[in-house]
């Protein structure tokens, strides 16, 4: 029926979602249970709103970005478990020490990072998507005159082949010497 109970992972999934996130045992099941609560519906899947009701992204100014991107794959109004896994662990800390997946590459980070600010998804950052997410990040507390100047200054600094749009590599080009590995990395319990 449906009963949390019907929805329970089975050991064969932990194992098949360790392979491809890197998370511990221990760590997808205080996942799961973190998913589960949020799962109102009993369903396996969460909604758009079920995200808006987790207060830290109810408040981050860039919330609506974020919780876009747990929507990305699924192409689809809701997200199973697994397609919530598989964004988590784009913020799994990397160790040099420790068997990356190819989710939390440095590259997939900065793809992730990327799509926050490409708003229409044609791979671009067009000067008024830059715009828009620095109103989103800074609200009425500086200026329309210093919003346009630092999005102006950053497409010129940024654009390399003159089209006055930031490409994912022109992007990646400015984020060089950014320790994205470290600053876009989130300690999950053990």
């Amino acid at each position: 029926m449906g009963t949390k109970a019907s929805i329970q992972l089975q050991e064969e999934e932990i194992h098949e979602i360790q392979e491809e996130t890197g998370f511990s045992h221990n760590q997808i099941e205080r996942l799961y249970s973190r998913f589960a609560s949020l799962d109102k519906n009993n369903n396996g899947f969460l909604s758009r709103e079920d995200f808006l009701r987790i207060p830290e992204l109810a408040i981050n100014p860039l919330g609506d970005r974020i919780v876009h991107s747990f929507f990305l794959e699924s192409n689809d109004e809701t997200v199973n478990f697994r397609q919530f896994m598989r964004v988590l662990a784009r913020f799994r800390p990397t160790k040099s020490n420790h068997h990356k997946n190819k989710l939390n590459t440095r590259e997939e980070k900065l793809k992730f990072a990327f799509h926050m600010y490409d708003l229409d998804g044609d791979d671009k950052i067009s000067r008024d998507e830059l715009l828009a997410v620095l109103h989103m990040m800074v609200g009425d507390n500086i200026s329309e005159e210093q919003l346009c100047s630092i999005a102006d200054r950053t497409i010129v600094e940024a654009d390399l082949d003159g089209d006055k749009m930031i490409s994912f590599e022109e992007f990646a080009k400015v984020m060089e010497r950014v320790d994205v590995e470290q600053k876009m990395s989130i300690r999950f319990l053990h």
